[in-house]
């Protein structure tokens, strides 16, 4: 799997509308210049921060897919369940659509790049706030499921409500931002989502043991001695650092962290989270990689959004899995 990630790595930034040789990638990689000044451009300010932004994209929502999965021991679950996407979406959307109703020098530093990551962050804070204290008088766990939907709803809503009042151009510029794009950022933001989703995976593997007890419900992970509370704030947590930086820098890309967890166990074969935590970070970050390698479309002057790529290569991936369930119960 590692190689295959570092392949994939390696055709992600020879391919696209200028095609540049394997070997002068991997050069540039290591340090030396490319044969052309144009191809060295390309490699350092374009290509590689798509990359590594992918990488970390995948890796990130595989694996709170993951977390999800098991903590509501639903398969179609994934890392936006909570809302959090949804929060970031409100926030995103009092940006962009109600930017008319705030002071001129308040409404300029919200457009601008870091006021849209900063409006998104503060959206999915809010949502996790709010799980979070629900959670504390929920016992069931699918309680907190069904909260994280209605927190969904109600979001969505209010963000109509912004859409029915705002004009053409900043409905365009709210659905550019909710295709997702992971070619935009700067080095300075490569590193804060880097950041994030480091402390996230962090969390996540503090979690581990929790999510194996859970595999046979709440109740025996109780006989067990485990303290539920704490893990669910735990799992929780995680789940929001990862999907909520992920959607601040990058927007909402969708069906990856609900099918590679899936993907995952059926080739390693099994529910131990050591295992699935290693195999589905790689094979995230190789998915993300070959999505963001397809939108490039090699040989064409366009780029295609990410997220309508990774919902084309997703959605029959879990279509397959519901049928396959389905003919061997």
């Amino acid at each position: 799997m590692t190689l295959l990630l570092l392949l994939s790595l390696l055709s992600n930034i020879s391919l696209g509308q200028v095609s540049i040789p394997v070997k002068e990638v991997f050069k540039s990689l290591l340090g030396g210049q490319a044969e052309k000044d144009t191809w060295e451009y390309i490699i350092v300010n374009f290509r590689l921060p798509k990359a590594i932004t992918a990488i970390l994209v995948g890796m990130g929502l595989s694996v709170s897919g993951l977390l999800m999965q098991t903590f509501f021991r639903n398969p179609m679950a994934g890392p936006y369940v909570l809302g959090l996407s949804s929060g970031s979406s409100l926030g995103v959307a009092f940006v962009l659509l109600g930017a008319g109703f705030l002071p001129p020098f308040l409404s300029q530093f919200l457009l601008s790049s870091y006021g849209i990551i900063l409006a998104s962050c503060l959206g999915s804070l809010f949502v996790l706030l709010m799980i979070l204290v629900v959670s504390q008088r929920l016992r069931d766990t699918m309680s907190i499921l069904i909260v994280g939907l209605m927190f969904s709803s109600f979001t969505g809503a209010i963000v109509s409500v912004f859409s029915y009042f705002s004009t053409a151009e900043q409905l365009q510029k709210y659905t550019f931002w909710s295709m997702g794009s992971i070619g935009n950022l700067s080095w300075e933001s490569i590193l804060l989502l880097a950041l994030s989703v480091a402390l996230g995976l962090f969390l996540s593997l503090l979690t581990l043991k929790p999510l194996d007890a859970l595999l046979l419900g709440e109740n025996y992970a109780k006989s067990m001695g485990l303290d539920i509370k704490k893990a669910r704030y735990a799992i929780i947590l995680s789940t929001s650092i990862l999907a909520g930086s992920i959607t601040a820098f990058a927007g909402p890309i969708a069906f990856v962290g609900l099918a590679v967890p899936h993907l995952s166990k059926l080739v390693f074969q099994t529910s131990n989270h050591r295992i699935l935590f290693g195999s589905t970070l790689l094979i995230g970050a190789i998915i993300m990689l070959f999505c963001d390698t397809v939108s490039q479309m090699p040989g064409f002057e366009f780029t295609l959004p990410i997220n309508a790529i990774t919902s084309i290569i997703g959605a029959p991936v879990v279509v397959w899995l519901i049928v396959r369930k389905k003919s061997l119960s």
